[in-house]
C-alpha cells in the first residue's frame, strides 16, 4: 500500500531530470589524410578524391552530431585547427571520469601538437565548471586518451590497450588517478591499433569485441572478466568496417554500418542500431566512437550504482580500492 503524505494543496516534490550525456566533438573543417600512422591511412587515395571525401566527411560528421543530439546528448565543440587533421578524433584527447580529465600523450610526432590544444580546451571546461581537475601524463608515458582506455561503467574497470600507441605503464597512472581497476590488454593486429576499434562495452553488460585484435592471453582475460555469454563477437566483415568503434547511449548503438547478423545480435539483446554515413573517416582508421568523447562518465562510486553488478567476471573489489590487473 502506498500512503500519500503530501499536504493538501502541496505539489509532490519534482524529481530532478537526469543530466543528458555530454559529448565532445570537433568539426572536420581541416580533416584530411595527409600522413600514414596506421594501416588504414592512404594519403594518395585521399588526395585523388579530396573534394568527394571532404564533402562526405563533413556531411557524415553533421549526421552523427544530429543523431547523438536526437538521442538526448548535449555536444561540446573543440575548435578545429589547420594542420591538425586528426583533431576531429576527440576520443583520443583524454581519459575523462568523475570530473577528472587525463590529457593524452601521443606516440607519433604528427599528433603531438594536438596535446596543448586539447589541454587549453579542458582548462576552459574546468573554468566553466564542467570539469573539476585536468591532469597531464607523466613524461615518457604514452596514453592516447579514451581511444586506448575504454571504461566499462558496470564493471568499474578500464580496458587499456597497449602495443601500438599506448604504453602498458599508463595503466598504473590511470588506476592511481581515477581509483578504478585497469585491465591492460595487448593489441596484436595493427588494423585495430586502439582499444576502441576492438572493444565496446554496452549498457546492459554485454561487450562487443574483435577477437583477432587480442592475443590468446587477452581473449582469455576477456572471457574471464566479462563472461563468454556477455561477449558479442564482431565478425571480420564488420570489424574491418570498424563496427566495434560504436557509441552506446542507453539501448541505442550508433555506428557507421553493420551487417544484418550483427544488427540482429544486438536487437536480440534489446539494442537499437543507428547507422550514420561516416565511412570517410575510416580512411584514417576512425569511426563513431573515435569522433566523440564522453565528458559526463561517472564511476560506480560517484553514480551510486553497485560495483560488479553486470554478471560473470564483473568487478568484485570494494569501491575506492583500485587495482592494476596482471
Amino acid at each position: 500500500m502506498t500512503i500519500d503524505v503530501t499536504a493538501p494543496g502541496q505539489r509532490p516534490s519534482a524529481q530532478p531530470e537526469p543530466a543528458p550525456p555530454r559529448i565532445i566533438m570537433c568539426a572536420p573543417d581541416h580533416f584530411e589524410v595527409s600522413y600514414t600512422i596506421n594501416p588504414w591511412m592512404r594519403p594518395d587515395e585521399w588526395e585523388a578524391r579530396r573534394s568527394e571525401l571532404s564533402g562526405a566527411a563533413a556531411a557524415g560528421w553533421s549526421a552523427l552530431r544530429r543523431r547523438l543530439q536526437q538521442l538526448g546528448a548535449a555536444v561540446e565543440l573543440v575548435a578545429p585547427r589547420s594542420g591538425l587533421p586528426d583533431l576531429v578524433f576527440t576520443a583520443n584527447a583524454a581519459v575523462v571520469l568523475d570530473g577528472k580529465a587525463l590529457v593524452a600523450r601521443f606516440r607519433h610526432p604528427e599528433r603531438r601538437p594536438e596535446e596543448p590544444h586539447f589541454r587549453r580546451f579542458f582548462d576552459g571546461l574546468a573554468a566553466r565548471g564542467l570539469l573539476d581537475e585536468v591532469h597531464d601524463m607523466p613524461p615518457g608515458v604514452c596514453l592516447e586518451g579514451a581511444g586506448d582506455c575504454v571504461h566499462d561503467a558496470g564493471r568499474g574497470v578500464f580496458f587499456l590497450g597497449h602495443g601500438f600507441r599506448s604504453d602498458r605503464e599508463a595503466a598504473a597512472v590511470v588506476a592511481d588517478l581515477f581509483g578504478e581497476e585497469v585491465e591492460p590488454l595487448e593489441l596484436v593486429d595493427p588494423r585495430f591499433y586502439h582499444m576502441d576499434t576492438a572493444l565496446c562495452p554496452l549498457s546492459g553488460g554485454e561487450v562487443l569485441y574483435v577477437p583477432g585484435a587480442f592475443s590468446a592471453e587477452g581473449r582469455g582475460r576477456l572471457r574471464e572478466r566479462i563472461g563468454a555469454d556477455r561477449l558479442i563477437e564482431v565478425p571480420e566483415a564488420d570489424a574491418v568496417r570498424l563496427a566495434a568503434n560504436a557509441v552506446n547511449l542507453g539501448r541505442d548503438v550508433v555506428l557507421a554500418e553493420a551487417s544484418d547478423d550483427l544488427k540482429a545480435a544486438l536487437a536480440e539483446r534489446g539494442y537499437s542500431v543507428h547507422e550514420v554515413p561516416i565511412r570517410s573517416f575510416g580512411l584514417s582508421g576512425g569511426s563513431a566512437f573515435c569522433l566523440t568523447l564522453r565528458l559526463d562518465r561517472r564511476s560506480n562510486r560517484r553514480s551510486g550504482r553497485p560495483v560488479g553488478g553486470t554478471g560473470p567476471g564483473a568487478a568484485a573489489d570494494a569501491p575506492g580500492q583500485p587495482a592494476l590487473l596482471d
